[in-house]
């Protein structure tokens, strides 16, 4: 099977991709929700569907730099438990389902007056899962990526089945699918408490 790897050098760009960016601060702003349309097209399955994000607080840059740490000091196992841990940071659903906690949420701006959001939690294990531990049961993260243009309009990926493993000087994001869902027409507005 085939696996989609995305690689990032370790000093900038990964800490910017998958944790947020060292150089600009943690925009916190206000809660927000955010719709996405997802398209769906790997050896699990293709389609479309949609998919609702629940951002309640903004994650600070020390919960930032403490899942970095972990990861490249301890390993993914150490990641995950820290993660775990985290407390929410909002919810993720499809319009038929329950929510799902969010571990890890933090928004960035970008040069041209947008921002990049990602999001990070570690994915549900069913029963079946945890004691058969088939082979998915290597890919524990899920990890959200979003940009938005200053005009508002949002592009994204997520990550479902995945690895986040740190070897010579490269943090990678590794699918157990062959590549990400596709997210796209991502609106986002203020949350509704």
């Amino acid at each position: 099977m085939l696996h989609y790897t995305q690689k990032l050098s370790l000093a900038f760009a990964a800490t910017t991709l998958l944790f947020g960016s060292l150089a600009t601060g943690q925009t916190l702003g206000i809660k927000e929700d955010f719709t996405a349309v997802a398209i769906v097209n790997n050896n699990l399955g293709s389609g479309a569907g949609t998919v609702l994000l629940s951002v309640t607080r903004w994650s600070t840059d020390e919960e930032r730099n403490r899942l970095v740490d972990t990861l490249l000091k301890k390993g993914p196992d150490a990641l995950l438990d820290v993660l775990h841990d985290n407390r929410s940071t909002g919810t993720i659903r499809t319009p038929d389902s329950l929510g799902y906690d969010l571990r890890f949420a933090h928004q960035t701006a970008t040069a041209d007056g947008g921002r990049r959001i990602v999001i990070a939690t570690d994915r549900p294990i069913g029963f079946w899962e945890a004691t058969r531990q088939p082979r998915t049961i290597d890919y524990p993260f899920t990890v959200i990526q979003m940009e938005f243009g200053p005009e508002g309009k949002g592009k994204g990926t997520l990550s479902y089945f995945t690895k986040i493993t740190a070897r010579n000087n490269v943090i990678e994001l590794e699918n157990f699918a062959t590549s990400p869902v596709m997210l796209t027409e991502i609106t986002a507005k203020p949350h509704d408490d």
